[in-house]
């Protein structure tokens, strides 16, 4: 890592840290709105709740390491949707550095400038996760499998993406060759934590399926058709679906453009074979297209560590930067501000932000 790059990594994760914090400001000396309810919306409440009083009701539907994490701050006395602010800025650097060690300082910094970066500056599983999963894939990349194990068992235990990475990470250890028993024995180590925590919720509520119940009552995330999912999401997509919530149809519109990118993301790195990166974003892709409609989309592709190296080395390109190039790239850094400011607009004023 030269120092001039690794600067402009780091000023880029300070600024877009910035951007987002600036908007919560904003709000709250404009509109008056208190900073802890701007970052306890969505999903947050969940984490907040579990992490406070323990599981009840569709609450199970969330992972218990992020929870755990808010419930060991909270004990320093720090606020939890602080201390989960300060862990999630900590996470989004970590999984920054891991981004530039696997693709280099353009996909650091495309992942940086992500239009849904919000989610890796508020109190979600989205820092956490990539911080651990990008180095579980890198440490798996130098074969140095017990490591990376471990980190894919930290990504496991804060979101069921940890059930993809072990699919991943099993496709990789595979086509390393030579001996491949031992590189998938350790990957038994991440899948204990999801049959544990499946295990736990077959004690707590008598049921093997209680994750899946959760999610289809709490969520619509009921198994569907892709074809019907597909449908659902047209149809809430269509403009005037949500009178009352304009940016909803909105945000169902980038949810399509969202998975036409994870098709692309997936046809072109199993055109290169590039056989795991393609199984990691393939299968969420999959999995996405089953639910009742495509929905956080957009806020997966923060996971899609393919997508921001190929990005990122694609905008770069191969040759000295010339002018038109710089000034290309300046621009498209612009806008990508600008969209993770309204992103975080739409998050800190409560509104649906995917």
């Amino acid at each position: 890592m030269t120092s001039g790059s690794a600067r402009l990594v780091v000023q880029t994760w300070l600024g877009t840290r910035l951007v987002i914090l600036l908007v919560a400001f904003y709000l709250a000396v404009v509109e008056g709105r208190a900073l802890p309810d701007m970052f306890d919306n969505w999903d947050v409440s969940h984490f907040l709740a579990i992490a406070e009083q323990g599981y009840i009701g569709t609450d199970v539907a969330f992972f218990p390491g992020w929870p755990l994490l808010l419930r060991l701050v909270s004990l320093t006395g720090l606020p939890a949707w602080l201390g989960g602010v300060l862990l999630a800025l900590v996470a989004s650097g970590l999984a920054a550095w891991a981004l530039y060690r696997l693709g280099g300082p353009p996909a650091a910094i495309a992942w940086l400038l992500a239009p849904t970066a919000i989610f890796t500056v508020v109190p979600y599983t989205e820092s956490l996760f990539c911080a651990a999963a990008f180095w579980a894939w890198d440490r798996a990349l130098a074969k140095q499998w017990w490591p990376a194990a471990a980190l894919a068992a930290v990504a496991a235990s804060v979101r069921v993406s940890g059930v993809f990475l072990i699919l991943a990470l099993a496709v990789l250890a595979w086509n390393q060759g030579g001996r491949r028993w031992p590189r998938l024995a350790w990957l038994l180590v991440p899948t204990a934590v999801v049959v544990g925590y499946a295990s736990y919720l077959w004690q707590l509520t008598g049921s093997w399926t209680a994750w899946y119940d959760a999610q289809a009552t709490g969520w619509a995330r009921g198994l569907t058709w892709p074809w019907v999912s597909f449908q659902h999401t047209l149809d809430a997509a269509a403009p005037g679906s949500y009178a009352n919530y304009p940016e909803w149809s909105w945000m169902f519109r980038v949810e399509l453009v969202a998975m036409v990118i994870g098709l692309v993301v997936t046809i072109y790195a199993l055109a290169k074979r590039r056989w795991a990166e393609g199984a990691w974003v393939g299968v969420q892709v999959a999995a996405f297209s089953i639910s009742y409609w495509f929905m956080s989309v957009p806020r997966a592709m923060l996971l899609w560590f393919p997508l921001w190296i190929d990005l990122g080395r694609g905008l770069a390109g191969r040759t000295k930067p010339r002018p038109w190039r710089a000034a290309m790239l300046g621009a498209l850094a612009v806008v990508a501000l600008a969209l993770q400011a309204v992103w975080a607009w739409l998050f800190f004023s409560g509104r649906w932000a995917g």
